[in-house]
C-alpha cells in the first residue's frame, strides 16, 4: 500500500497549479492531505476510485484535514476524542483490518508562541489518543505536525530557534511522543510539481529547508517495535 501525506495550504489553490496531475502521478492507495482551507463540497475534484473523508474547521477558509482513499476502511472518524479539538478540522482516523492511519494537522504555535499553551494541550491529547489506539492494534500517524525536531531539519535553524515550530517546547513534546514507546521511522522524499512555485499553494517548502515548491512526504509510523503484526506496504 503506497500512502502520501501532503500539506497544500489550500486544496482549491493548489487544484489550480497542477495538484490534479501530481496526485495521478503519485498514483497512491490513500492520500492523506493537511490545510485544506475549506469546507465539504468546495473544491471541484472527485479522483475516480477513491472515498473522500474531510474534517473542515468551523472557521472557513482555515486548517482542515482531508483523506483519499482507494481502501475501503472498516471505520472513520474525525477528532481526537477532545471536544476542545473539534472545531478546527484537525485530524482524520480511517481503521483498516491490520492499523488505523491517522492523519493531523497540528496548531501552529503563532507569532511570539501567543499559542503555546493550546499548543501543548494539543500535543499531550494527541499523544494519548494514539497511545489508546496503538493499544488495541498498530498506528501510522502522519501529517503535518508543526515542528522541526532536530537542527538538521531547518536549513537556518540558528535566527529559528524558539520561533514557532522550533521552540524548546515543541520539540520536547516531539521528544514525549517518542519516549511514550511512539518512534517515529520515517521515510521522506522530495518531488517538485512543476506548478507548484514558491510562496505557492502546494505546501510550506520553504519551512522544511527543501527547494521552494517543494513537496515534501513524510510518514509517521507509531507503535510497530513491539507488535508482531504489521501492516504491509
Amino acid at each position: 500500500m503506497k500512502l502520501i501525506s501532503w500539506n497544500v495550504n489550500g486544496l482549491r489553490a493548489c487544484l489550480k497549479k497542477g495538484f490534479e496531475d501530481t496526485f495521478n502521478q503519485l498514483d497512491a492507495d490513500v492520500f492523506c492531505i493537511q490545510e485544506t482551507k475549506m469546507q465539504p463540497g468546495q473544491a471541484d475534484f472527485a479522483p475516480e476510485g477513491y472515498t473522500e473523508y474531510i474534517n473542515s474547521a468551523e472557521k472557513k477558509g482555515y486548517s482542515g484535514t482531508l483523506i483519499y482513499t482507494r481502501v475501503k476502511p472498516l471505520n472513520a472518524w474525525n477528532g481526537i476524542g477532545v471536544e476542545a479539538h473539534s472545531h478546527e478540522g484537525r485530524a482524520i482516523t480511517l481503521e483498516f483490518e491490520d492499523y488505523y492511519l491517522v492523519n493531523v494537522y497540528v496548531p501552529n504555535s503563532q507569532n511570539e508562541l501567543a499559542r503555546i499553551d493550546y499548543r501543548m494541550q494539543w500535543e499531550d491529547d494527541l499523544r494519548a489518543y494514539l497511545k489508546d489506539l496503538d493499544s488495541k492494534k498498530p498506528v501510522i500517524l502522519c501529517g503535518d505536525l508543526n515542528v522541526a525536531h532536530e537542527d538538521i531539519d531547518l536549513k537556518n535553524p540558528g535566527p529559528n530557534r524558539g520561533a514557532a515550530g522550533f521552540s524548546n517546547q515543541e520539540r520536547g513534546k516531539l521528544n514525549e511522543l517518542l519516549a511514550a514507546g511512539l518512534p517515529i521511522a520515517s521515510a521522506t522524499c522530495t518531488l517538485m510539481p512543476p506548478a507548484c512555485t514558491a510562496g505557492g499553494a502546494c505546501g510550506s517548502a520553504q519551512e522544511s529547508g527543501t527547494q521552494a515548491g517543494a513537496l515534501t512526504i513524510s510518514w509517521y509510523r507509531t507503535g510497530w517495535p513491539h507488535r508482531s503484526k504489521r501492516p504491509r506496504f
